[in-house]
C-alpha cells in the first residue's frame, strides 16, 4: 500500500499511529494495560493489540480509550494525526512499529 511514506518505505497506517499515541500516553503516565483497560471498559488483549497496531478501534471504543487517559476523543483524533503528519514529514521515520517496547516520552512527536 502506498500514501504519504517516503518512497520506498510504507507508510504510517492510522492503527499503528493510534497504537504508538496511546501506548506512549500510557507509558508517559507509568500506568499498566490493565488499568487503562479497565477504566476504558476493554479487555487487556484487546487493548494491546489495538496498542501494537494490530487491531482497528470503533469510535466508541476510541472515545472510551480517550476518556481513560482523561482525552476527549476529538483530542484523540488529533494527536493521532500529528503522529501521522510527523511521520510523513519526517525521512526514514516511522512513529513506531507494531510490537515495538513502550516508548519514551522523547519519541514523541511533539517532543522533538
Amino acid at each position: 500500500m502506498t500514501g504519504g511514506g517516503a518512497p520506498g518505505r510504507p507508510a504510517l497506517m492510522w492503527r499503528e499511529a493510534l497504537g504508538a499515541e496511546l501506548r506512549w500516553r500510557r507509558a508517559v503516565r507509568g500506568e499498566t494495560l490493565a488499568s487503562v483497560a479497565a477504566r476504558a471498559g476493554v479487555s487487556g488483549q484487546y487493548l494491546s493489540e489495538i496498542e501494537r497496531g494490530r487491531k482497528e478501534a470503533s469510535s466508541e471504543v476510541l472515545a472510551a480509550l480517550g476518556r481513560a487517559h482523561g482525552m476527549s476523543l476529538s483530542a484523540v483524533l488529533r494527536a493521532v494525526a500529528t503522529r501521522l503528519d510527523a511521520a510523513e514529514l519526517t525521512p526514514g521515520r516511522r512513529s513506531r512499529q507494531p510490537g515495538a517496547g513502550a516508548p519514551s516520552p522523547a519519541s514523541h512527536p511533539r517532543s522533538g
